[in-house]
């Protein structure tokens, strides 16, 4: 029997094409490219980072869930900005923009900081799948939110981070204070704004938290 050396055996595995890292960059790529179509297809320039969308849509397609409304908080603007985005993907839709509260342990007019820990009181990056409408005995209506990123937002439930209205999300609070009022790490937005949120994101929506 004729031994075949390692050393030539090694070298030959090296000439071969790796199956399982060759498609990543390509996949990338498309996701980058379909990303920037749909970015012009809705119209998106003027009121959101082509950037920012990018990163929400790749981490969509990364968890491989199929959106049909994605909601994208851009925690890199003030809070004085309406960085709430609402866009029907089936659509190519921007159907809603507003404000939306950091958390208290996050900053004060800007989200500079981000926490999955307990007790941090702080805001949360990545993506959550958004579940049934609630009734919050301190909010009232609100959203359950199920983080999808290990280490990054996996702890919403156990925190017990929820969207729902708050007083301290409108324009009579930005005229007073400078900035909106700040939550325990939940993406609060208006007491006006929440019946349209049920109606559009309950139970099949996303939400992508952007940060720096």
């Amino acid at each position: 029997m004729v031994r075949t050396p390692w050393a030539l055996v090694l070298a030959l595995l090296l000439l071969l094409p790796s199956a399982t890292t060759a498609p990543a960059p390509a996949a990338a790529s498309e996701s980058s490219e379909a990303a920037s179509e749909l970015y012009a297809e809705i119209g998106l320039e003027g009121h959101m980072a082509e950037a920012v969308f990018a990163k929400g849509y790749a981490s969509v397609a990364h968890h491989g869930v199929k959106a049909h409304m994605l909601a994208i908080a851009d925690m890199s603007q003030p809070s004085t900005a309406k960085r709430l985005y609402l866009i029907d993907l089936d659509k190519k839709q921007l159907v809603m923009r507003t404000w939306v509260a950091h958390g208290q342990g996050s900053g004060e007019l800007m989200c500079s900081s981000f926490s999955n820990r307990e007790g941090s009181h702080a805001t949360s990056k990545g993506l959550y799948r958004v579940g049934a409408e609630i009734t919050s005995p301190k909010h009232g209506a609100a959203l359950m939110l199920h983080g999808l990123d290990r280490g990054v937002n996996c702890q919403a439930e156990s925190r017990e981070v929820i969207m729902h209205g708050a007083d301290y999300v409108s324009a009579d609070f930005i005229a007073q204070h400078g900035r909106l009022g700040r939550s325990w790490g939940c993406p609060a937005v208006s007491r006006t704004d929440m019946p349209r949120m049920i109606a559009l994101l309950a139970d099949g929506g996303y939400l992508y938290v952007h940060g720096r």
